[in-house]
């Protein structure tokens, strides 16, 4: 699905603002963490702000699921196991999960979250 160039900008509105970056940092293919230097309470503030630009509902732990990666039942040694991809693809359709699934680190999860991952979970809210 296409994202609108009007709601590209309302998603980099928000993650310049949020993340302190400038706007042509903001690329489709840029990564939250390792590119634009967010940090854990940062996603608070992304959800935030895209809830008050996009007039949605983003229930904790929808968009960023911190409650699997610190869940022993998905979690062995540091990194996500079997059942923890599984979860993870199933509720985040939205994310490209495959480089991740090479080496599931806990500790690299957030590099795989990209701009794009953020497009699609906003465009799948409104069209749902």
């Amino acid at each position: 699905m296409a994202l609108s160039e009007e709601n590209f900008g309302k998603i980099q509105e928000a993650l310049t603002e949020a993340l302190g970056v400038d706007d042509d940092e903001v690329t489709p293919e840029a990564t939250l963490v390792g590119d634009l230097g967010a940090e854990s309470i940062d996603f608070l503030d992304i959800v935030f702000r895209l809830e008050k630009a996009f007039d949605i509902q983003i229930p904790r732990g929808e968009l960023f699921p911190e409650d699997i990666l610190g869940n022993s039942d998905y979690v062995t040694d540091g990194k996500v196991n079997e059942t923890g991809l599984e979860e993870l693809r199933k509720r985040m359709p939205f994310a490209n999960l495959d480089q991740f699934a090479a080496n599931p680190l806990v500790s690299e999860f957030g590099n795989t979250l990209t701009v794009q991952a953020m497009c699609n979970f906003v465009e799948g809210k409104l069209s749902s």
